[in-house]
């Protein structure tokens, strides 16, 4: 016997299965958890962060030490939370797999475990079963597989003795048999797995804060060490001065800014929840807000994911079909619904899907079998057919199954009055020819031109066509038929799609179509969703030569592979890219772009865990509204380097100044530790918290190659720290001058001025818009003065108590923090508002 009857002997499977593995995907090594501390760590600021806890250690400083050591911990533990997360992808492709698996062994049925089927294995499969690897067809009965999830194409395949079909896929009807061909990581979706193996890389975000980190610890080592210098030649002590260059260190090392990014995305992904995007990878927050580039699929995104039947035509009339999905609701419009009768009657006759009604408040209707049979019985419906009533008016008594030579699939009915009607659907090419159809010879062509204009508009177009006879033939015939009409059906767009590609083109992102369906139902969508416009071109991934003319709006018939290059070429550009999916041949593309954004509810688990973000209600538009906090974010953490960097680089001024105007040590290092203690704290913190600037989704994306420092951020906070210094410097001299305690008068100015540029950073001064950060600087406010009245707090950081007048002169001096920042935003605005 062969094995295509009788399948592999047990000994022979045992064989195959020790030389070839299990048939399993393939996965990524488990990473040690040491090493994943360690590579958080080699931040720069954080190594900078390691030396001064270290030196700090070294000089007996244990409270300092500590406080440096938890800020480590801290930023250590959210770094390695997220890549575990990560790696969650690759666990749910390879749970893909079913369970289970129907073969033939020793000529007898089995179910195995799906790990243990091996290459020559006989698969059994049935409508609902989960093809369990790549295998080739050798038996079939109206066998029609769902690879949606594989290629993106949103019609059922029809697989016939010698077709392939892949692993992942689903039989959606029929029944078949069929010999495996690759197993594990050489079938399909081990394919897909192993390009989602490949690392996801840094985001934009990582990218930036990296060279930040670099050059800030650079620059604060250098300047620490001219302090200490400065210091030694004018003859402090070693200790003393060491002390105080590792807390300069610290404070012009923005320690808190990973505190203020974790914060800033946290309450961006609280917001992004409450409108149905839920962020499973917290730098994909601010990710989203420098987005150039949306490339996203058709089927279930851009489209419903269910065909609809919208035209109908007779040789005598034509109308539109309305109605979404398969609920009945809907009619016929633009002709008489009569003329369509017998047309729609003999398409719900031929027809094996069923509609399933809502089980349960919320659900819709759904389609059990071929979705565009599906889309037939929804059309009927709408003209007032009940598929059941038909069925018993008009019982089915012989059959021809659909398959891919013939095209068409006929059924026979009895009449109530005698006789019997053979009904054939199918490809209009299959029945508009002369020796099918009985008609004038004129019909055919003038159907066939009709059939025609509804393919090029990208609908799937069938044709309907019938007999009345006296017997049923035997064998049942396809000729002699008279056309009863076409049916022109589509996979619809979503209602929201077209507005949130044009909300994408106001904000300055361009959407891209990245798809595996067919190149005229790619172009037809993208045409009515304005993705594109007439004459724009359409890339056919399946042609030679398709890449080489550059970029384009539409890629169709695009494999995984393909689309892994294409978001390459994309990134390789400059481009930021979203990537938007529901398949599992969506995984790797998802994975590999700057932020993979998946359908919640139509999405496979794959896509799901692949994703930085989940759309819980599949809905583009919920990307936009993402895009909107992701963009506040970013404002909010370069708001934080404003504030942040300014008074460190204030506070290293007045060190390195000080001693030229007169002033030995301007502050003592636990002063300098308090003043960052408090300005880097909450107050910092809380500029994560501020609110979207007006206009922000009106204007573009920053330049992908712009610094996070650019757009004259440096120069700003250069402008800054200049009146904070001079704030400082100017009243520990007159205070010097003038024998009142100039040290506590200077270590309380640069406080609360730093304090003032805090508030005047904000995005809408005057309002209750971010009462934390209000809360914030009024409680860090009266921790300085506590600084320079509480007795105990005196003693540690080395102060002296002020009058009320020189109290009210500091305090009046220091609003001019507030001042610069202010006048700094309407003097000198960002190129891009939204990033003011």
């Amino acid at each position: 016997m062969t094995p295509s009857s009788s399948g592999l002997s047990s000994a022979e499977a045992a064989v195959r299965l020790e030389r070839d593995g299990p048939n399993l995907l393939p996965r990524k090594p488990p990473t040690p958890l040491w090493r994943r501390v360690v590579t958080q760590l080699r931040d720069p600021l954080i190594i900078v962060l390691l030396i001064a806890a270290a030196l700090t250690v070294g000089t007996g400083d244990w409270t300092d030490a500590a406080v440096i050591a938890l800020v480590i911990v801290v930023n250590t533990a959210v770094g390695v939370t997220q890549e575990v997360r990560a790696d969650r992808a690759i666990t749910a492709l390879a749970e893909l797999a079913t369970p289970e698996a129907r073969v033939v062994r020793d000529g007898h049925q089995r179910r195995i475990p799906a790990g243990d089927v091996v290459v020559g294995d006989l698969l059994v499969l049935a409508e609902g079963d989960i093809v369990p690897a790549d295998a080739e067809v050798v038996e079939s009965a109206a066998l029609l597989v769902d690879e949606s999830a594989l290629t993106g194409e949103s019609v059922p395949v029809d697989k016939d003795a010698g077709a392939a079909v892949s692993s992942g896929t689903v039989v959606a009807r029929g029944r078949g048999r069929a010999v495996v061909t690759a197993i594990g990581a050489a079938s399909a979706s081990g394919r897909i797995a192993s390009l989602m193996v490949k690392g996801a890389g840094l985001t934009p975000l990582q990218r930036r804060l990296v060279g930040v980190g670099r050059l800030l610890a650079g620059v604060a080592v250098l300047l620490s060490a001219l302090v200490l210098v400065l210091g030694l030649v004018r003859g402090q002590p070693v200790e003393l001065m060491v002390v105080t260059a590792i807390s300069l260190v610290v404070a012009a090392v923005p320690e808190s800014l990973p505190a203020v990014v974790t914060l800033s995305l946290a309450l961006g992904a609280r917001r992004m929840a409450a409108r149905d995007a839920l962020v499973r990878n917290l730098p994909a927050v601010e990710t989203l807000g420098s987005v150039t580039v949306l490339a996203t699929d058709k089927t279930g995104t851009l489209t419903e994911g269910r065909m609809v039947a919208r035209h109908l035509w007779t040789p005598a009339a034509e109308a539109a079909v309305t109605g979404s999905g398969y609920a009945p609701d809907g009619k016929i419009t633009g002709g008489d619904p009569d003329e369509f009768a017998e047309l729609l009657t003999a398409a719900a006759l031929c027809n094996d899907a069923r509609l399933r009604p809502p089980q349960e408040n919320g659900e819709e209707w759904t389609a059990l079998g071929d979705p565009t049979e599906a889309a037939l019985l929804a059309a009927a419906a709408r003209l007032g057919l009940d598929r059941a009533d038909l069925q018993e008016r008009f019982p089915r008594i012989a059959e021809l199954p659909f398959d891919s030579d013939r095209k068409r699939m006929s059924t026979v009915h009895l009449l109530p009055g005698g006789g019997v009607r053979l009904i054939c659907k199918g490809a209009p090419e299959a029945l508009l020819r002369p020796d099918v159809l009985a008609d004038d010879p004129e019909l055919p062509a003038r159907a066939a031109e009709r059939a025609d204009r509804f393919a090029r508009d990208g609908y799937r177009v069938l044709a309907v066509a019938a007999a009345d006879l006296d017997a049923v033939p035997h064998p049942v015939r396809e000729d002699g038929l008279r056309l009863l009409g076409l049916v022109a059906i589509l996979d619809p767009p979503r209602e929201a799609a077209a507005a949130a590609v044009a909300d994408c083109a106001r904000a300055g992102i361009r959407t891209v179509l990245i798809t595996g369906d067919h190149p005229g139902t790619a172009r037809a969508v993208a045409a009515d969703l304005g993705i594109i416009r007439v004459g724009d071109r359409v890339v056919d991934c399946r042609e030679p030569g398709a890449f080489d003319n550059g970029p384009a709006g539409v890629y169709a018939r695009a494999t995984p592979e393909q689309k892994l290059d294409i978001i390459e070429s994309l990134r390789t550009r400059g481009e930021v890219l979203a990537m938007t999916g529901d398949g599992v041949n969506d995984g790797p593309a998802l994975r590999r772009a700057d932020i993979g954004v998946a359908m919640g509810r139509r999405g496979t688990e794959v896509a799901r865990q692949a994703a930085d973000l989940v759309l819980a209600d599949d809905n583009l538009d919920t990307v936009v509204a993402a895009v909107e906090e992701g963009r506040r974010v970013y404002a909010n953490i370069r708001r934080f380097l404003v504030y942040g960097l300014s008074g460190g680089a204030a506070e290293i001024a007045v060190m390195v100044l000080g001693p030229f105007l007169g002033l030995p040590l301007p502050l003592l290092p636990a002063q300098i530790l308090w003043i960052n203690l408090l300005t880097h704290g909450l107050p910092g913190v809380a500029l994560g918290g501020e609110p979207t600037v007006p206009g922000t989704m009106s204007q573009p994306p920053r330049p992908p190659g712009q610094s996070i420092m650019g757009a004259g951020l440096w120069q700003r906070v250069v402008r800054i720290a200049v009146v904070l210094t001079a704030v400082t410097l100017g009243v520990a001299v007159w205070g010097a001058m003038t024998g009142r305690p100039w040290q506590s008068m200077a270590f309380f100015a640069l406080g609360a001025t730093q304090l003032g540029v805090a508030l005047g950073t904000r995005t809408r001064p005057g309002t209750l818009a971010n009462p934390m950060l209000l809360l914030a600087v009024g409680g860090a406010f009266v921790l300085q003065l506590a600084g320079i009245y509480l007795p105990p707090l005196r003693e540690l950081l080395g102060t002296r108590p002020l009058s009320p007048g020189d109290l009210l002169v500091v305090v009046a001096l220091s609003t001019l923090g507030y001042a610069a920042a202010r006048l700094d935003r309407i003097l000198h605005p960002s190129p891009t508002p939204a990033q003011d």
